[in-house]
């Protein structure tokens, strides 16, 4: 939150796991989790209410949903750095993890809890920090089961695009396709070289990017009718407070790959296209004080294409 102060309802964190690398069982007590593996295989277990155990292991392009407050934890599996994007429904999300609770109760308590004699306690070595990251000395046992399909698991890049053309496609991952999710959904969005995202917002709907490759640049309007303007790049985070019209685009020499939050499982969406074609031409002469003649000839479309080609050159960069 201190690092971008204008976060509301979204949040978002970056985690590297080297080989045998685990993320210890934490949980988020006023935050859903919802994961992208970029690199990598992981193993991720989830604890939830009663004895509901959900384990499996996910690979690039594949996505978990962790409820708020289950116990879960993720581990690298694989032969390569892992590197997963995780987004949050709130701004701070708030984190207990295993170790450092333990490391609140005493010996006889943690027995009691256990079913043993508080003296089976004395030589595990606690602290009320948590470890966070740790790492195994013994490669992970992946049981047949953890390879199968989850509710809590989504193959977003192996689905068909809700979007594709020449300007590129895009991917969701919505409540009406993945019925685990709550209060957070997200977008995966390719943009090629010369494609866009149109002029748009979303009603209700608050929006936090993260640029998994490319340059890009957006413009985010605010209601006192400034505008800001600038190029992100790969690793670049960004936040549009809700109903904020704004557009992205390539600007690179190649793709442009976005992944793209939201604070709803079915996010709002206008895009410009299709609300201007909602007016008559005198209504939008009046709007921009002009004579109907002047205006251009808008095409008219009963489907908001999303992504558009750019056929025009890029604008040059100037200070909003």
């Amino acid at each position: 939150m201190s690092d971008l102060p204008v976060l509301e309802r979204l949040s978002i964190r970056r985690l590297l796991l080297a080989p045998k690398g685990v993320r210890e069982p934490h949980w988020h007590a006023n935050a859903h989790e919802l994961g992208y593996c970029l690199h990598g295989e992981h193993l991720v277990t989830i604890a939830s209410n009663g004895e509901a155990r959900n384990s499996f292991v996910i690979s690039a392009g594949e996505m978990f949903f962790v409820p708020s407050g289950a116990l879960h934890h993720v581990e690298n599996i694989g032969t390569q750095e892992g590197e997963i994007i995780l987004g949050f429904s709130h701004e701070s999300p708030e984190d207990f993890s295993l170790s450092g609770t333990f490391g609140c109760f005493s010996d006889a308590v943690l027995g009691n809890s256990f079913g043993l004699p508080a003296s089976d306690f004395a030589n595990l070595k606690r602290t009320r920090q948590n470890t966070e990251i740790g790492h195994r000395t013994t490669a992970a046992v992946i049981e047949v089961q953890d390879k199968e399909n989850n509710p809590y698991k989504y193959s977003i890049e192996a689905a068909l695009p809700q979007r594709n053309s020449e300007a590129g496609t895009a991917r969701t991952a919505l409540a009406k396709l993945w019925p685990a999710l709550q209060n957070i959904a997200m977008f995966s969005v390719d943009l090629t070289n010369q494609g866009m995202r149109e002029l748009h917002w979303h009603p209700e709907t608050a929006e936090m990017g993260y640029i998994a490759k490319g340059k890009g640049r957006m413009t985010i309007v605010s209601p006192d009718g400034s505008a800001d303007t600038f190029e992100m790049n790969q690793g670049d985070v960004y936040f549009i407070p809700r109903a904020y019209p704004h557009h992205f685009e390539d600007i690179g020499d190649g793709d442009l790959k976005l992944l793209v939050f939201f604070d709803q499982v079915s996010p709002g969406d206008i895009g410009v296209r299709t609300a201007v074609g909602c007016y008559s031409r005198d209504v939008l002469a009046a709007t921009f004080k002009v004579e109907p003649s002047a205006l251009p000839r808008f095409p008219f479309t009963d489907e908001d294409p999303l992504l558009v080609p750019r056929i025009n050159p890029i604008d040059p960069l100037t200070k909003s």
